[in-house]
């Protein structure tokens, strides 16, 4: 018989707290990974903004960028071609959207602090 997500979520809750009791220390919660904040580089910030930003905000913003202006190929929607602002981040004129998340992660650093 499977649980609710109610049931299971309140049973996680009681773990998370037990090991906050036992432990000392504050539950980590979901800030690693992709959830963690990065500081976009100055030409990635010309796209998604100044603003520190999940690295999955910075993905959702570049894709709304790329289809606001209509980079992507007209035959391979797969491949994004660069404009001008797009050409400081990735080093050739088209790149695979693939590969796009390579080229975005040398324009993030983690915040000081």
């Amino acid at each position: 018989m499977a649980r609710s997500a109610e049931k299971r979520g309140k049973e996680e809750t009681k773990a998370a707290e037990k090991k906050v009791k036992a432990t000392g220390k504050p539950a980590g919660g979901a800030r690693g990974g992709i959830t963690a904040p990065v500081t976009p580089s100055a030409e990635l910030a010309e796209i998604v903004g100044k603003a520190d930003l999940p690295r999955s905000e910075v993905v959702k913003k570049v894709w709304d960028y790329i289809k606001k202006n209509d980079l992507q190929d007209a035959k391979d929607r797969r491949q994004i071609n660069a404009d001008d602002k797009l050409g400081k981040i990735f080093p050739k004129k088209s790149v695979s959207m693939f590969e796009m998340n390579k080229h975005l992660s040398a324009h993030l650093s983690t915040p000081k602090g």
